[in-house]
């Protein structure tokens, strides 16, 4: 009976320190070798626990004490760090301020007439414009057109078959960008062997131009010069012009893409120009590669040197401008400058910039904008800063800012 009291009042399942258990079991067998060694290891424990702590507190002490100055430190070195930068910037701006706004405003009139007596004045200015001459740099030779093996090449093309049919462009643009298109129309005429017609203007909304072919250059000559090597003629014949009841824009026009190589014209054009006979291309700059056969870069390169001459009232009006130039450059043994201003109204609209015409400048301005472009330059995405752009030097410069 006191067997069963003492075995109710044990505990089931708990293992005792010596190792036994709790559920009537005879003892374990001796602990191992790692049991054994648990004394030591609470001993251990108990040391680390009981020896140390006054240490730890004082570490612990430290550690806050250090770690607050750290803070302190940091932020302190953060505050005269910002205050520097503050006091640099404030200088640094008030600084660029004072340099560059009177840069981000038009005042070349106003400088002139503060700087005109002392101009008027000066007796260097001979002296300066003589040793401007005295640089002489190499000129480079100008390379005559390969005629030798690419005019073989055209001459073979030109007796094996007829011309395909008649090329029909608008050359669009200024000056420049006409002599350019005049260039690759020839070419192109040689890559579809088509007859040239003479190449048309478009009429330009800036300068307002009605000039055609033959106001500006020497038609004839440019008929001469390229005959054996592409026909070109100065309108189309009767007889093809009236199917398309002698209007052009009946004739099938064609929309080339920019910097087109010879392989388009010879895969896309070329069907076409085979079955309507005559075909018109507008516009017409820029529209063939600069990377062409040799045979055709002859083209262009005959065509620009050679061909295209200005027509003769143009030709007498330089020639009077030359020899006034001449005449007035006594002083430096007839040699001058000429500069292209290039002051004009689609380059100073597209410029944003504004000069001394005050708010009637910058309403014709905005209204040649809104005609020319069409709302370009009302884009949230662009930001055009009229005294930005000054400063950045992209203001086109005047006629007095050129003296």
């Amino acid at each position: 009976m006191a067997i069963n009291t003492i075995m109710k009042n044990k505990p089931y399942n708990v293992v005792s320190s010596e190792g036994s258990g709790g559920d009537g079991n005879p003892p374990s067998s001796p602990p191992s070798p790692r049991r054994q060694t648990s004394g030591f290891s609470q001993c251990r424990r108990r040391l680390r626990s009981k020896v140390p702590l006054q240490y730890f507190r004082k570490y612990s002490l430290a550690a806050g004490i250090f770690g607050r100055r750290n803070i302190q430190f940091l932020l302190l070195l953060f505050f005269l760090y910002f205050s520097g930068l503050m006091m640099c910037v404030g200088r640094f701006s008030n600084f660029l301020r004072h340099s560059r706004e009177p840069i981000a405003i038009y005042k070349s009139h106003l400088l002139l007439e503060k700087f005109w007596h002392d101009i008027e004045t000066d007796n260097s200015t001979a002296l300066e414009l003589s040793s401007v001459w005295q640089f002489k740099r190499r000129m480079r030779v100008q390379k005559p057109c390969p005629v030798s093996t690419a005019r073989r090449h055209l001459g073979s093309v030109e007796v094996s078959s007829e011309p395909t049919g008649y090329l029909i462009v608008e050359a669009n643009g200024g000056l420049n960008q006409q002599r350019s298109a005049i260039c690759n129309a020839v070419a192109v005429a040689g890559i579809l062997n088509a007859v040239l017609v003479i190449p048309s203007f478009g009429y330009n909304s800036v300068w307002k131009d009605p000039s055609e072919f033959r106001d500006i250059y020497d038609e004839d000559h440019f008929i001469a010069t390229l005959e054996g090597y592409v026909k070109v003629v100065k309108e189309l014949p009767n007889e093809l012009i009236s199917r398309y009841d002698h209007n052009i824009t009946n004739i099938p026009h064609l929309r080339v893409e920019g910097w087109a190589p010879a392989k388009h014209y010879l895969g896309k054009v070329y069907p076409v120009l085979q079955e309507h006979g005559v075909i018109r291309i507008a516009p017409f700059a820029n529209r063939l590669a600069m990377n062409v056969p040799s045979h055709i870069q002859l083209l262009r390169c005959i065509t620009n040197y050679r061909a295209l001459r200005f027509s003769s009232p143009i030709t007498t009006v330089a020639q009077k401008l030359l020899n006034r130039m001449i005449e007035r450059s006594s002083m430096t043994g007839g040699k001058y400058v000429s500069v292209h201003l290039r002051f004009e109204e689609d380059m100073v609209a597209f410029s944003c910039c504004l000069y001394d015409g005050g708010d009637a400048e910058k309403f014709e301005m905005d209204s040649f904008r809104e005609k020319g472009w069409k709302g370009k330059f009302k884009k949230k995405d662009l930001d055009f800063v009229a005294g930005r752009n000054r400063i950045d030097g992209k203001c086109p410069l005047t006629p007095l800012e050129h003296r």
